[in-house]
């Protein structure tokens, strides 16, 4: 009887925008040029096609929290700050989606201190870890069927014993559903 009274609140973003892709011969710089003449646009579909593109997040209410305060997972396979972002692209009556998730490692970890970047620390053991990780995953393959992971630690500086206990624990989950990627972009910065 109080549903009346309550109000569903998202925590996230949504945007939806129309383009129009030109596919015209000359290059970027012709079009931008001061000799070009400007050319009136056609909206012929099968010339320019017209694409609509919808970015929705939503953001878990389950462990939110600031950056270096609310890290790892809980009891209940939870991650902080979770969120789902979907992409939609609906061109020539096909709608094409793409779903990306993101959240802390699920294993028991935090990072105490105020001063930027403080040295992270496991909170608890890897048997203690098992079933709070296995939950995680498996509420995610119970919505997605399939994930790649890829795993953002650095690999070798100060995160990387958050990286091991994340590989330690998808080897010990040893799930066919799940692909691990490490991805040091440390390397590649």
């Amino acid at each position: 009887e109080v549903d009346f009274w309550i109000i569903p609140i998202i925590q996230g973003f949504v945007q939806i925008e129309e383009l129009v892709v030109n596919y015209s011969d000359s290059s970027d710089d012709d079009k931008s040029s001061p000799e070009t003449p400007p050319q009136e646009s056609s909206c012929v579909d099968d010339i320019h096609p017209t694409f609509v593109v919808a970015l929705i997040s939503r953001r878990s209410r389950h462990r939110a929290g600031m950056r270096y305060k609310r890290r790892g997972v809980d009891k209940n396979g939870n991650v902080a700050n979770y969120v789902e972002t979907e992409q939609l692209i609906h061109v020539h009556n096909h709608t094409l989606s793409y779903i990306q998730t993101r959240g802390s490692v699920p294993v028991f970890w935090s990072q105490v201190g105020y001063r930027y970047n403080p040295r992270p620390r496991l909170d608890k053991s890897e048997n203690e870890t098992v079933s709070c990780f296995r939950a995680h995953f498996e509420e995610q393959l119970k919505h997605y069927k399939k994930q790649v992971i890829i795993n953002l630690v650095d690999q070798t500086g100060r995160e990387k014993i958050i990286g091991d206990a994340y590989l330690k624990q998808v080897l010990l989950y040893n799930n066919a559903n799940l692909t691990y990627v490490s991805f040091d972009f440390h390397e590649h910065w």
